[in-house]
């Protein structure tokens, strides 16, 4: 009988950050558990990328209140690589380019980050690679090329979703992994991240749009506004905003307020 696999927990609570001395999150709570994908969506300005480099630790996004707790660790007290190797991934909205730096290197590197060249699977790495290349239509040869330089809109974002299946991280975060994609791209992004779901890991994603929810179907869907979760669901949530875009959350939000 196999083992069970180890429950984990993401939990955000009452989470306020500062961007430039202005309040972009105003007291965030969020709970993210292994073996779920949830969807975060909103409007421009609302605090979804913010969220995201907050709990990231980039040093732009100051945190002023709240906690983010992973598996009941301080994530807010730990280094950037630190909150790296207890199993937090940031895919970007705008991946930067690296010359110099070969796309497999780059890989190879990352994976090694937790692994010893005893405890490394040199075979399992090249077979899972070439898996995640096919999963995402990507040909080989760009693992020659320099990190992200030259590549299309398209193909950064592919690389994004090709590190988190590379690094396999307990909470993955994916900061609008279908913004400038055409819809074949979204298709494949989306069933990539689809088929990358783990029971013993969670995945957010955030977009403005329905259409890469149609592929991942995520377990939950928050809406975001003014810098707070202002609506939760499922599925459905997603379309209702498709339908209504979200100025019928707004008027709920301004409504309570």
């Amino acid at each position: 009988m196999a083992a069970a696999t180890k429950p984990h927990t993401l939990v955000v609570e009452n989470l306020h950050a500062e961007v430039a001395g202005k309040e972009i999150l105003k007291g965030v709570d969020l709970t993210l558990k292994s073996g779920e994908l949830t969807a975060l969506m909103g409007p421009n300005g609302s605090g979804k990328s913010t969220l995201a480099y907050a709990l990231m630790g980039h040093p732009k996004y100051k945190v002023t209140k709240g906690t983010a707790l992973l598996d009941g660790e301080d994530l807010l007290k730990l280094p950037v690589d630190k909150r790296s190797r207890a199993g937090l991934f940031l895919g970007f909205q705008y991946p930067q380019e690296v010359a110099g730096l070969s796309l497999s290197k780059f890989l190879w590197t990352s994976y090694m980050v937790n692994r010893t060249a005893q405890t490394a699977d040199v075979a399992a790495f090249d077979r899972d690679l070439k898996t995640h290349l096919s999963y995402l239509g990507m040909d080989e040869s760009l693992l020659k090329r320099s990190l992200n330089e030259g590549f299309s809109g398209g193909e950064k974002k592919r690389v994004e979703v090709l590190q988190m299946a590379t690094l396999d991280p307990v909470f993955a975060i994916l900061d609008e992994p279908d913004s400038g994609l055409d819809i074949d791209a979204v298709r494949s992004v989306g069933e990539t991240v689809a088929k990358l779901r783990r029971p013993d890991a969670g995945i957010l994603v955030i977009t403005h749009y329905q259409r890469i929810l149609q592929f991942l179907k995520p377990d939950s869907v928050h809406v975001m506004v003014d810098g707070v979760i202002a609506l939760s669901g499922g599925r459905e949530l997603a379309e209702e905003l498709e339908a209504k875009g979200y100025d019928f959350v707004k008027v709920g939000v301004q409504g309570v307020s």
